[in-house]
């Protein structure tokens, strides 16, 4: 059997913690920023975690399963 492939678009977008938990950016922050609120732009810079619900099929997205 050849070996598993990670997902290349996965693989840009996720990063691993040290924890084992996955990051992730917020998306809405490329462009028509103009009606968006100075906060609420800040807020979108910042990284999240990806939801528990989909934990799993980014794990398999990035061959850890």
């Amino acid at each position: 059997m050849p070996k598993m492939k990670t997902k290349s678009s996965a693989k840009k977008r996720f990063s691993i913690t040290g924890s084992g938990k996955i990051k992730r950016k917020h998306a809405f922050k490329s462009h028509i920023l103009t009606k968006k609120s100075t906060k609420r732009k800040r807020n979108l810079t910042k990284t999240g975690l990806v939801d528990k619900s989909d934990e799993s099929n980014v794990k398999l997205m990035l061959s850890m399963k």
